[in-house]
């Protein structure tokens, strides 16, 4: 079971809601975010069902990051390896508002490296990861001091799909 976020523009939060009940999922509504638990067939059904969402994330990890050590053991700690695939390609993007861990790049790498050592243990491996197989596009989120860590499963974004 999976911890899955719908992101959405402001204000279609109880549009998009509805639609991921209508699907059979319980939701929890945040500004921007519909928060919902299902399985690998909810995301396919979501990134297929889903028409106001723009983005279907897994949550990896959520929690309290003040300092970049603590971000780094936090990261570090959640499994990844139940996800991303010993050659997975996991580039990871970031943003952060209004936290003590301004600096959007130091966070991108922190978050890499903890994710990279994780799989080294994990995967038995002691040198670099290959990273050539598909894609576990992760990105780390950090409002207010609270981290979001997830992987986007929708590729590009469900709000470019066509109508035709």
């Amino acid at each position: 079971m999976y911890k899955i976020l719908a992101v959405c523009p402001m204000g279609l939060e109880s549009i998009v809601a509805k639609e991921v009940q209508e699907l059979g999922y319980e939701t929890t509504v945040e500004k921007g975010k519909i928060f919902f638990e299902g399985d690998e067939t909810a995301i396919v059904k979501c990134n297929l069902w889903l028409r106001t969402a723009d983005r279907v994330k897994i949550v990896v990890g959520e929690f309290t990051a003040t300092t970049f050590d603590n971000l780094f053991e936090q990261t570090k700690a959640l499994p990844w390896e139940a996800i991303i695939a010993e050659d997975g390609n996991f580039p990871v993007q970031g943003k952060s508002v209004k936290s003590v861990l301004y600096s959007v790049p130091d966070c991108q790498a922190i978050v890499k490296k903890a994710i990279v050592e994780r799989l080294k243990v994990a995967y038995q491996t002691r040198g670099w990861l290959s990273e050539t197989g598909a894609k576990y596009p992760i990105e780390v989120s950090i409002l207010k001091d609270k981290a979001l860590l997830t992987i986007d499963t929708s590729g590009s974004g469900l709000n470019k799909r066509g109508y035709r």
